[in-house]
């Protein structure tokens, strides 16, 4: 029982809150640890017995957020056996988590960034999707699962609008640049009809089709995505660690400096809390005090 009440809550996170494959699979690991160790009925559980498992993993020296994200896993679990009336109460509800350093993200500059574009290989129906999508990620910021899970009805690029799911199933607007629409209809009128699905047939389009395929014609997964990212780094020799996260981290952060409202900025990212969006605020101060310190001679 306790596997089918993991199994049903990996459906709830993916099709109600909507989270990434990469976020279910990192709750899904947690939960799955808990329940191992736990070793009797999950749904028996009270609060002390959970901050017994929290000081028995401390043994293991996790970074600070891989036990925050431990903490939010177990409450997200039993927050969902209580919202399916299988507890009577959510034992992890009381549960106090350390507080979340705060880091500056990382981004990139602009040269970095048109390095990166600039060495897309567009050879192929493949080279030329992902030309597409690194040009989509720097110009709309969205997230990389938003960009994975697109259908062809979101696209309004004759407004230069593309409708997104985000966090929690929320949907909004992000803008497209010409630059953007460009290579995106590109890919969507000449590379994409050439793929072949696995059936040998080429893959017909409709509302609820994919925008991004692989090439059996099926749905591109994120993880194909940062795979794509590691090679152009690695082959350019780029001294940093780039994720698409940080493709969206340089698009807030660009905006930020160019005089961007932060309410927009929040509007555009999809950020819940503006507080989410103000650390951005803190890079660009940052990026100004590097670039002070290197240049002034008395700095």
């Amino acid at each position: 029982m306790q596997k089918e009440y993991l199994e049903e809550f990996k459906t709830y996170l993916s099709f109600e809150k909507n989270y990434s494959e990469h976020t279910i699979a990192g709750y899904s690991s947690d939960i799955t640890s808990f329940l191992i160790w736990l070793d009797s009925d999950c749904l028996k559980v009270n609060l002390e017995k959970i901050r017994e498992y929290l000081h028995f993993i401390q043994r293991f020296n996790y970074k600070k957020t891989t036990i925050l994200r431990k903490i939010a896993s177990i409450r997200g679990f039993y927050k969902y056996l209580n919202r399916e009336k299988l507890i009577d109460t959510n034992p992890a509800e009381a549960l106090i988590a350390p507080k979340r350093g705060k880091t500056l993200p990382k981004f990139l500059t602009d040269d970095e960034m048109e390095k990166i574009l600039d060495n897309v290989p567009i050879t192929t129906p493949a080279g030329f999707r992902n030309k597409a999508i690194l040009e989509l990620l720097w110009a709309t910021g969205m997230r990389v699962s938003e960009l994975s899970g697109l259908n062809f009805r979101d696209l309004e690029l004759d407004n230069n609008e593309i409708r997104v799911f985000g966090k929690g199933a929320k949907e909004r607007i992000v803008l497209v640049s010409n630059r953007a629409k460009r290579y995106l209809e590109q890919y969507i009128h000449t590379a994409r009809p050439l793929v072949i699905g696995k059936n040998g047939i080429k893959t017909d389009v409709s509302d609820d089709s994919p925008v991004f395929i692989n090439n059996t014609g099926y749905r591109l997964q994120t993880r194909t995505i940062r795979n794509v990212i590691n090679e152009i780094v690695n082959r350019i020799h780029l001294p940093k660690h780039v994720t698409p996260h940080v493709f969206r981290h340089s698009f807030a952060t660009r905006l930020i400096e160019h005089g961007a409202d932060l309410r927009v900025v929040q509007e555009l990212l999809g950020h819940t809390s503006i507080s989410n969006t103000q650390i951005y605020t803190h890079v660009s101060t940052q990026h100004l005090k590097d670039v002070y310190n290197t240049a002034h001679p008395h700095a």
